[in-house]
């Protein structure tokens, strides 16, 4: 019986127990999303973007400033280096997330692994390479590193009180919120990180040009930045390909991208291409997949062999290439190809007081510049701070002068040790401070020619004190003292720029794909923006043409499959492409939405589509406010990669149409008035600058705008006297009923 109540008691309490899960499992799911968000979720993702991934004004995560400071606190400034294992477990005293991702962090900081502009470690032993992805570093045991010299303008004068020190995670030691860098550091090194819901990706930038700049900066705030800051520098080297409307949008705003490419030179006598610069973003593992991808596909025939030569030397890339190849050809082909060019996105994110902002350069050297002044201030308080304690105990020293009889006496006649302060202070008039300074006088120096020396700093104590003061209170000598500073570092730390800068539109076009055939096509857009091409041999089976409902025919013209279209968009911009880029398709099939295919802007919208032909004729841009201006369309024939064309015509007005014009013919434009008229385009001269407004065509009223224009050809104007002008601009003619062109519907 005790047995089978001792069962049955047991799964009584089992059914209980369960209960009490099932029931906290349900006040579980009760619980609203937003308060789960609220309690659980925003402060981890807080930590991450505050305390972790983000980096902040001086330049640096947490990660990062923990380890150089304990590098700092262990003496590695200045003396020999010490095993990185030694390192990695001092630092756990600041850093709690383990030895493999502080040595991770040490890696990268390190010379060896050529990641930065200026590395602020000096390593000895195999600490990987930035450009290699399989390339692994070594042990934290047989790698041994120190601070390197650079690092004495990270941590100057961090112990005058500069920046704030705060707990480390346990409470039992100090660590500084900041490094007071004396050069804006934020932007000599590269930077990345993720967070939650948020991301920074900073490129590093060359240490002289950057002090220059932040010097000009200083002096002027509205100085041209590029003219001491041309572009980004990266410590692979590599060629950034320029186009400078882009990167000066990137200055201002802090978002943007740019390509980078590889450097290379070619052996004719071996017949070989060696490449010994890559792109940041590339690893050299990345780019040998990609040319043995594209050659087992038979997309590139020229290439042989392809050996990866890297050795104590520098990276080499070597290409072995068939007899007869062009080498300029094919590395043109494989920078469109592989990661032999890439692009580097920029995301200039920045902890400012504690707040991520995305900021441009010029918005950034600002911040730095406003909390560089601060840690100025603060050196110079506590500066000032010293010198006014000294000047107080010496001038407490110089009445002892007075009478050094009197100060022995009262000592030596003193019966009590704790009296012997109060008694001076009575004996001399002076204050406890510096009583007790006098009483801790050695009995050797209690002479006169010692205090003389000592009281002989007083009047130039008294000269510095009142140096500082004044210094506190001009912003331009603070300003002065931090320019010298940048100064001395230019001239101390010489750094040679590594990336050079090649403009794009001095690149030649990229060469025809042989691959590519070539065949007559017809191509179809649609109003909202659908392109078809067709072959005539589909055409002549099926004619009819299919549109998405409430969608039709815009426009209609013949070309070449190697030929190149322009699409003008309501934006301003132009958008060049290849009809080879587009896929053949049926009269049936709704054809390729450009927004998509070209990566339009959002909300950007299709104007016109011109078929470029050899760019040897006109176009004729009419706009809403009855002006039509005439462009050579050679205008928009870059010798570049570019895609995408901004400013491509002016934004004074609207634009209505678009008319490629290979002759001059007669035209007739239309108002909303319900006017029209008939002019020739020889009266229209051609203007070489894109973004002209053109001349005026039709004379508006206020409330009506230009609606159309198009050959007369393709009109219904059957009086075309009555339209007919002979000079610009005109108001045009009422338009009668019969010049409509508009065929009415019958029953048949």
């Amino acid at each position: 019986m005790a047995r089978g109540s001792k069962k049955q008691s047991e799964k009584s309490h089992n059914r209980a127990a369960a209960q009490n899960v099932m029931g906290l499992r349900a006040e579980v799911l009760e619980q609203p999303i937003t308060q789960t968000l609220e309690t659980n979720y925003m402060p981890y993702a807080m930590s991450v973007i505050v305390s972790r991934a983000i980096p902040e004004i001086d330049g640096f995560k947490p990660s990062h400033r923990k380890l150089l400071y304990t590098m700092y606190k262990m003496g590695l400034l200045t003396g020999a280096r010490t095993k990185s294992a030694n390192i990695v477990g001092q630092t756990m005293r600041l850093n709690p997330h383990g030895d493999a991702a502080i040595y991770e962090t040490m890696v990268r900081l390190a010379r060896g692994c050529e990641a930065l502009n200026m590395p602020f470690v000096d390593s000895k032993g195999n600490f990987g390479k930035v450009y290699s992805r399989d390339m692994s570093y070594a042990a934290s045991r047989y790698t041994e590193a120190k601070l390197a010299p650079i690092c004495a303008e990270i941590f100057a004068d961090i112990d005058k009180d500069t920046v704030d020190f705060v707990d480390n995670y346990d409470g039992t030691m100090k660590e500084p919120g900041l490094l007071p860098t004396a050069f804006p550091n934020v932007l000599v090194s590269a930077n990345t990180g993720i967070a939650v819901g948020m991301a920074s990706q900073i490129c590093g930038f060359n240490l002289t040009e950057v002090c220059e700049t932040a010097i000009n900066y200083i002096r002027d705030p509205e100085c041209d930045l590029m003219a001491t800051l041309p572009a980004p520098d990266f410590p692979t080297g590599g060629e950034i390909v320029m186009d400078t409307d882009a990167m000066r949008e990137i200055y201002r705003t802090g978002r943007g991208s740019f390509k980078v490419r590889s450097r290379w030179r070619y052996d004719p006598k071996s017949n070989v291409i060696e490449i010994y610069e890559i792109p940041y973003t590339a690893t050299v593992e990345s780019i040998m997949d990609k040319v043995a991808e594209l050659v087992k596909a038979g997309k590139v025939k020229e290439i042989n062999d392809m050996r990866d030569e890297t050795d104590l030397g520098g990276l080499k890339l070597a290409i072995d290439l068939k007899r007869g190849a062009d080498p300029e050809k094919l590395m043109a082909k494989l920078f469109k190809l592989t990661p032999l060019m890439d692009s580097f996105a920029c995301n200039f994110n920045i902890l400012i007081a504690g707040t991520p902002k995305v900021m441009g350069v010029g918005e950034i050297l600002g911040e730095w510049v406003a909390w560089r002044t601060e840690c100025v201030k603060r050196r110079i308080h506590f500066d000032l701070a010293k010198k006014r304690e000294k000047l107080h105990l010496l001038k407490g020293l110089a009445k002892i002068l007075l009478d050094i009889d009197k100060a022995i006496a009262i000592i030596r006649n003193t019966e009590h040790e704790s009296d012997v302060v109060p008694n001076l202070m009575e004996g001399f008039g002076i204050d406890q401070v510096q009583a007790e300074y006098v009483a801790e006088i050695r009995l050797r120096n209690i002479n006169r020619e010692y205090i003389l020396k000592r009281t002989s700093e007083t009047e130039q104590l008294e000269e510095d004190i009142a140096d500082l003061e004044a210094t506190l209170g001009s912003r331009r000598r603070v300003q002065g003292i931090i320019v010298e500073e940048l100064k001395r570092i230019i001239k101390k730390y010489p750094s040679p720029r590594k990336t050079g800068i090649v403009y794009a539109d001095e690149l030649p076009d990229e060469p025809e794909d042989d691959g590519v055939a070539d065949y007559p096509v017809t191509v179809f857009v649609s109003r909202e923006g659908y392109l078809k091409k067709i072959t005539p041999q589909s055409l002549r089976m099926s004619s009819e043409q299919k549109y998405k409902e409430g969608d039709g025919p815009a426009s209609e013209f013949e070309g070449t499959n190697r030929g190149e279209i322009l699409v003008f968009t309501d934006k301003q911009q132009v958008y060049k492409a290849k009809l080879s880029d587009f896929e053949d398709t049926k009269a049936s099939q709704l054809g390729t939405y450009l927004a998509s295919k070209l990566g339009m802007d959002s909300g950007e919208s299709v104007s016109a589509v011109l078929y470029a032909g050899d760019y040897s004729s006109d176009v004729l841009l009419c706009f809403e406010n009855g002006k039509v201006a005439r462009i050579p369309i050679s205008v928009y024939e870059t010798k570049t990669n570019r895609k995408k064309l901004v400013n491509a015509y002016s934004d004074k007005s609207p634009l209505v149409k678009v008319l490629v014009l290979r002759d001059d013919v007669e035209c007739a434009a239309f108002s909303t008035e319900g006017r029209a008229l008939i002019f020739n385009t020889a009266l229209l001269s051609p203007k070489t600058s894109r973004s002209t407004q053109g001349v005026g065509v039709m004379t508006l009223k206020p409330r009506y705008k230009l609606s159309d224009v198009r050959p007369l050809s393709e009109t219904g104007i059957k009086n075309l006297a009555r339209y007919r002008v002979r000079s610009l601009p005109a108001a045009g003619a009422l338009l009668k009923e019969e010049d409509r062109g508009e065929e009415q519907m019958t029953l048949l």
